[in-house]
């Protein structure tokens, strides 16, 4: 079910079902559990579950996680939550403590106006928080009308300022850092479907390779600065030019994460189950 690439340093060993369960987005990888941590399939609720590794029981986290979708975890180890929210409940940037279940929030608007449905997330080494925002929640019916841009935010927890990092986009979705931390790659899932690149440290941006409809949705990078990123057929893998270089065949991936004691294992969501990609290369 797999393609390696012509790369000596990077092959799919086995692609393996890990657990059969309604895992969606968000999913992460606590190394100090050997668990992992996802969001589920968007019914009259979502709730946050962990997945333990070394038995595959799986349990309830928070029942009601605001209609939960992309997580990453901070400097500190909390779980940063997109909370896309209701019409009822606004949308907003969490900070969950895996140890007692405390919810904080950290960012729920933009210059006293809401957010759209915050959809992915990443922190930054000095601690910064980066997060999509699409107005997916409006077109899917469960947020009210936008009142806001479709845009990427950084939100730095020291000075509590956010600012708009790009704007440049119909639906910005997943986003990634190079190892370095000097590239920013954002995929957009609207029109066109593309994932682009930006500099942080010169500034402006290209377009880095083209999508497939309703992808990219995951993205994450390796530690030789491959991108990984799902389309219709899996998950497509980039070399730091934008070259494809090789694919993870899984029909129906969603988002993934890399995992594993030596970060050499992408742990994918795929809505009904959770499976594990062993690589010959480790997350960055």
């Amino acid at each position: 079910m797999s393609r390696s690439t012509a790369l000596p340093d990077l092959a799919v060993e086995s692609l393996e079902l890990v657990a059969e369960t309604d895992a969606h987005e968000g999913p992460v990888y606590a190394a100090d559990e050997d668990a992992l941590y996802f969001t589920t399939v968007r019914r009259e609720r979502v709730a946050i579950k962990r997945l333990a590794l070394a038995d595959g029981s799986i349990s309830v986290v928070r029942e009601d996680a605001n209609m939960a979708n992309g997580m990453t975890l901070d400097r500190e180890g909390r779980l940063v939550v997109c909370e896309q929210g209701t019409l009822a409940e606004p949308a907003r940037i969490t900070r969950l403590d895996r140890a007692t279940g405390r919810v904080e929030s950290v960012v729920d608007q933009v210059e006293g106006l809401p957010l759209n449905s915050p959809n992915d997330v990443v922190v930054k080494s000095d601690g910064t928080i980066w997060f999509t925002d699409p107005s997916y929640g409006w077109l899917q019916g469960f947020r009210p009308e936008p009142q806001i841009r479709d845009v990427v935010y950084r939100y730095d927890p020291v000075s509590g300022r956010l600012a708009t990092v790009a704007g440049t986009f119909d639906k910005p979705n997943g986003l990634a850092f190079s190892p370095d931390e000097c590239v920013l790659y954002v995929g957009d899932n609207g029109s066109p479907h593309h994932v682009l690149a930006f500099d942080l440290v010169d500034g402006g941006y290209r377009l880095f390779a083209a999508g497939s409809p309703e992808h990219p949705d995951g993205l994450k990078v390796d530690r030789e600065g491959r991108v990984y990123a799902s389309a219709q057929s899996g998950i497509q893998i980039f070399d730091p030019t934008g070259e494809l270089v090789g694919e993870i065949a899984l029909p129906g991936a969603v988002n993934f994460t890399f995992g594993g004691p030596a970060l050499d294992v992408l742990y994918i969501t795929r809505d009904t189950a959770v499976w594990a990609a062993v690589l010959t290369t480790k997350g960055a």
